[in-house]
């Protein structure tokens, strides 16, 4: 058995809590998606609790290549959390610019030791905001006991999405403007919310595929199956899928021309998408949810 898979188990067994070097320490595990493999990984990390949300910092010893787990979260925003107890699905966000150096200072002032790693490499230590992922409390259904409120409950993480991608492009673009309007132009940096609205959108975009995927290979069979007069409707989703997928790929392109966009320009294409989709959740809730209310969640053992 590995190290790493050793701490893994005892944090488990022991409800967060390891021995011998971690021992009173602050540990996480955090399981991310392999950028090539596909497959889950889990790594126990340091954290620093900050207004809060857990910051994880890529520092790999101070070695100068950032540690495996943070290019997997680069390709696949969405991560596991497991914090004592306590387990959830979390966004994780590198922190840029002056925010990165802000949020290092004070990982800094925790944990002096991350000081010593980030002097023996010339590479800029990530620090990663794990942003914790669900929808708004008033979006959700009172109870998830039929697959109806599991569908709204689906639904609900993707709108808060979408709107958290619209509000951060707002605010990304509201800072380039101010900074672009400060006298001393030759001290102007790029705002840092760039890499922020892409790791939200790709989480957005990967969900909304997952979510999908599961429709067309399970739940649009096992419904036209039983319900026949459904077929119509659930052709006329699965070929909204394909414009979904299509708008899904325009949406990421149009986030990764961010820095340079015309704001007036780009937020007016990202509404266009955004009520693209929404159109299209709405109406899969109009022709759906009559049928999925009428199935228990989680499904009855036969």
């Amino acid at each position: 058995m590995s190290f790493n898979q050793s701490v893994i188990e005892e944090f488990r067994a022991r409800g967060g809590k390891v021995g011998g070097p971690f021992e009173g320490g602050a540990l996480l595990l955090l399981t991310t998606t392999g950028a090539r493999s596909g497959k889950e990984h889990t790594t126990p990390l340091g954290y620093v609790r900050h207004d809060g949300r857990l910051l994880v910092v890529g520092s790999a010893g101070g070695a100068d290549r950032h540690p495996a787990w943070y290019h997997n979260l680069l390709a696949h925003p969405m991560v596991r959390v497991e914090v004592g107890t306590d387990e959830y699905h979390a966004i994780a966000v590198p922190a840029e610019g002056e925010r990165r150096d802000r949020l290092f200072a004070e990982v800094v002032r925790v944990a002096p030791g991350y000081a010593d790693y980030q002097e023996r490499t010339s590479r800029t230590i990530p620090v990663v905001v794990l942003e914790r992922s669900g929808p708004d409390a008033a979006d959700l259904p009172d109870a998830i006991a039929d697959f109806g409120a599991k569908l709204l409950e689906i639904h609900a993480w993707l709108r808060a999405q979408l709107r958290a991608v619209r509000a951060e492009a707002a605010a990304y673009f509201a800072d380039r403007a101010d900074r672009e309007d400060r006298v001393d132009r030759e001290d102007r940096s790029v705002p840092g919310l760039g890499l922020r609205i892409r790791q939200h959108c790709l989480a957005f975009c990967e969900s909304l595929e997952f979510h999908h995927t599961s429709e067309d290979a399970g739940v649009f069979p096992m419904l036209e199956q039983h319900h026949p007069g459904l077929r119509a409707a659930i052709d006329r989703m699965r070929e909204e899928h394909v414009t979904v997928n299509r708008i899904k790929g325009e949406l990421l392109g149009l986030l990764g021309g961010v820095r340079d966009a015309d704001p007036d320009r780009f937020l007016a294409e990202l509404d266009r998408m955004t009520d693209e989709l929404t159109a299209h959740l709405d109406h899969e809730e109009t022709v759906l949810l009559p049928v999925l209310a009428r199935m228990p969640f989680p499904p009855l053992a036969r």
